[in-house]
């Protein structure tokens, strides 16, 4: 019996096809991922408002100075030290006892994220509700 010999050596085929399903799948499935990815958006349409700014002598309000050492000022007045105690004092002085009063946190970018975490939980313990936080628009600063 004589079986065929082998042919001397073949060139490999290098096929693509493979190549090219598995770059088609991976195509769709990116695709259909980040079809999904924007619709888990939230899309609100905010209402709008006309604003009437209200003179500055009409309306009480207290501003938290945190400086770059971590020290606090309340309206402009430097305080003895750095304790809760201190600046809940001087707050409760400030307010006196209306609670509804706007606070104003100016916190300097280099100051300690504890100092500013401190002043908001004093405003809290004492009720202070209505607090806002000053910053710098980027785009004005130019």
């Amino acid at each position: 019996m004589r079986l065929k010999t082998p042919v001397a050596s073949e060139e490999p085929e290098l096929s693509v096809v493979p190549l090219v399903d598995v770059m088609l799948l991976l195509l769709i499935f990116f695709m259909v991922t980040t079809t999904f990815v924007d619709e888990a958006r939230l899309k609100v349409q905010l209402p709008q408002a006309n604003l009437k700014a209200v003179p500055e002598q009409q309306r009480d309000r207290i501003e938290i100075t945190v400086t770059a050492n971590g020290e606090y000022r309340v309206n402009g007045r430097t305080l003895l030290n750095t304790s809760p105690t201190t600046l809940s004092a001087a707050l409760s002085k400030a307010a006196g006892k209306a609670r509804d009063v706007p606070v104003t946190i100016r916190a300097d970018a280099r100051s300690t994220h504890q100092a500013f975490v401190t002043a908001m939980e004093v405003c809290g313990r004492l009720g202070l509700r209505n607090i806002n936080i000053a910053t710098i628009n980027e785009g004005a600063r130019r």
